[in-house]
C-alpha cells in the first residue's frame, strides 16, 4: 500500500469537481499524466475509459479502483479523488463512490499493483467505516482519515504471521507428504473478488496462476462448491471469504502445484 500512501503525502489527493463518473476519471488521468516521469503523450484517461467499457472496477464500501496498463517501464503510480456527495459508478450498482483510486500500471509493476489493490481490499474490510467517511467535510480531514486506515492495514497480518497462517493451512489441508514431496510443492496466497456483472479479479505474485484463474469460466461456482477446486494442475483451497454490499466478495485462498 505504499503507493498510496505516497500518493496521499505528495498531494494526489483532490476534491473531484462534480459527481460526473467519465469527468472524475479524466481529472484523475490527468493528474497522473503530469507526473514528470511518465512519458509524453501517455493517453492516461483514453487507456480507463476503454477498460471501463469492459470492467466494473467498483471495489465495495464506497471505493472504485480503475487502472490504466502501459508497456513501459516506470514506478507505480496513482491518483485519488474524493466525491463528498457520491458518484453513481455504474448503472447495476446502487452504492454511490466516494473515493476513486486510480492506478497506472506499467509492465514491470504488475505484482506491485496486485498487492497494492489485495491490501487495500483487507483494509476495506477491517478497518474502514463507511459512515465516518460520508461524514467528512474537507480534503485534509479525508486525507487524515484515509491515511489511519491505510496506514494501521498494513500490520493487520505482517509477512511472518500470514507465512505461519499459510503453513499452517497447507499442513492441515493436505495428507501426509514426505520431505521430498513437500520441497517440490509451489504454494501461493492469493485473493479473488467477485460479484455481479463483472468478471472476477484474482490478486496473486504468480503470473502463472493468475492468467490461468483469469481465464477460468466457472470460479465463482467453483469456490462456492465445497472450499476447494482442482485446476490445471493447481489445487485452489479456500480460507475465508467476506461479503460485502452490492454482491460483491472477497475470497483468501492458498493455491498449492507440484513444480
Amino acid at each position: 500500500m505504499d503507493t498510496l500512501l505516497d500518493a496521499l503525502q505528495e498531494g494526489r489527493l483532490i476534491e473531484l469537481p462534480d459527481n460526473d463518473k467519465q469527468d472524475a476519471l479524466q481529472f484523475l488521468a490527468h493528474i497522473i499524466e503530469a507526473i514528470p516521469s511518465v512519458p509524453n503523450g501517455t493517453d492516461v484517461a483514453g487507456l480507463v475509459l476503454k477498460r471501463e467499457e469492459t470492467y466494473n472496477t467498483y471495489l465495495g464500501r464506497g471505493f472504485a479502483v480503475p487502472h490504466a496498463r502501459v508497456s513501459f517501464d516506470d514506478d507505480l503510480y496513482c491518483a485519488i479523488g474524493w466525491s463528498p456527495s457520491g458518484i453513481k459508478y455504474s448503472s447495476t450498482e446502487k452504492e454511490l463512490v466516494n473515493i476513486v483510486i486510480m492506478y497506472l500500471v506499467p509492465t514491470n509493476q504488475r505484482n506491485h499493483y496486485l498487492k497494492e489493490i489485495s491490501n487495500i481490499a483487507k483494509a476495506l474490510q477491517e478497518l474502514h467505516n463507511e459512515d465516518a467517511l460520508k461524514q467528512l467535510s474537507d480534503l485534509n480531514s479525508v486525507r487524515n482519515y484515509l491515511l489511519d486506515v491505510m496506514s494501521s492495514a498494513k500490520t493487520i497480518v505482517g509477512p511472518e504471521a500470514r507465512a505461519r497462517m499459510i503453513q499452517l493451512e497447507v499442513k492441515q489441508s493436505l495428507p501426509a507428504l514426505d520431505v521430498q514431496t513437500l520441497t517440490n510443492l509451489l504454494i501461493e496466497p492469493i485473493t479473488i473478488i467477485t460479484g455481479n456483472n463483472f468478471k472476477p479479479i484474482t490478486l496473486s505474485q504468480n503470473k502463472e496462476l493468475n492468467d490461468l484463474l483469469d481465464n477460468y469460466s466457472n470460479l465463482f461456482e467453483a469456490l462456492n462448491s465445497n472450499g476447494s477446486f482442482e485446476y490445471s494442475g493447481w489445487k485452489v483451497l479456500k480460507r475465508n471469504s467476506s461479503v460485502f454490499q452490492s454482491d460483491r466478495a472477497t475470497y483468501e485462498c492458498i493455491a498449492i502445484k507440484m513444480k
